[in-house]
């Protein structure tokens, strides 16, 4: 993580576990600058921007205290839920008065199109390099098309890319140098076993220990991203959260949880 200087008193500061989440720090002009006008952020170039990792300890230490608090079972999904609360009550807790924008990996904009790329933000801010098709020499796919993939150098694929906060009163120091991604995957054909394993055989995790790990998700979070979306939630009762009653699940369905 790179430090940086604040044009105002503004400076972002709160204490955080890594082990949880990690943020890192870029400017917006790093993102906007590889991207078409139609893909690019509302902001000025020179306005701080935060991207929000979670590593695998997200999941036993926020997201299953996290449903096991919930009160109901709710039409969206309990992860982006957990990850809503998680970031906005720490923007709420350490930067109240401070003009922040949130931007979660999930959300789309009317046009469709996602929020961010957070694949390329990731990239920019050089969190983890984001392996494409055309970081391949002489490629042996001839016209398939082979979609990329992020590797952290510390987590290999075992991270999620969640939220990108804009800083719209915090101006990023000129002399603030842009970070490389770390190459963990140097080779042709490292690159190309990494992605024929995210595209072809992403089910068997493989893809995701392209590097030595430091922490890899426990099998109870295997399982539960195993498992068909729709029935997540089926799954959590089996582990025995979300079972309130079906009191509370019925207000869920009216629009009141």
């Amino acid at each position: 993580m790179k430090s940086y200087t604040p044009a105002r008193d503004e400076t972002p500061s709160c204490e955080t576990t890594d082990d949880v989440m990690n943020q890192l720090q870029n400017e917006v002009g790093w993102y906007n600058a590889v991207l078409p006008p139609s893909l690019r952020l509302g902001h000025r170039d020179d306005r701080l921007a935060v991207l929000v990792l979670s590593t695998p300890a997200m999941f036993e230490e926020a997201f299953l205290p996290f449903v096991e608090d919930a009160d109901c079972q709710s039409l969206s999904d309990p992860v982006d839920q957990c990850v809503r609360h998680c970031v906005s009550s720490a923007v709420a807790r350490c930067f109240a008065g401070t003009e922040v924008e949130v931007s979660y990996d999930y959300e789309l904009l009317p046009s469709r199109k996602p929020r961010f790329l957070a694949q390329t933000a990731a990239h920019v801010c050089g969190a983890a390099f984001y392996y494409q098709q055309a970081d391949v020499r002489e490629q042996p796919w001839g016209h398939k098309k082979m979609f990329g993939v992020c590797v952290h150098p510390r987590f290999g694929g075992w991270f999620a890319i969640r939220a990108l906060l804009v800083f719209g009163g915090v101006t990023v120091d000129s002399e603030m140098l842009q970070p490389d991604p770390p190459d963990c995957v140097p080779s042709r054909e490292g690159r190309i076993q990494l992605l024929e394993a995210f595209n072809l055989h992403w089910q068997d995790w493989s893809y995701r220990d392209v590097v030595p790990p430091v922490q890899v998700y426990s099998q109870r979070q295997k399982d539960y991203f195993s498992t068909r979306p729709a029935q997540r939630v089926a799954l959590l009762r089996t582990w025995g959260f979300l079972s309130r009653g079906s009191q509370a699940a019925a207000s869920c369905t009216e629009g009141v949880c």
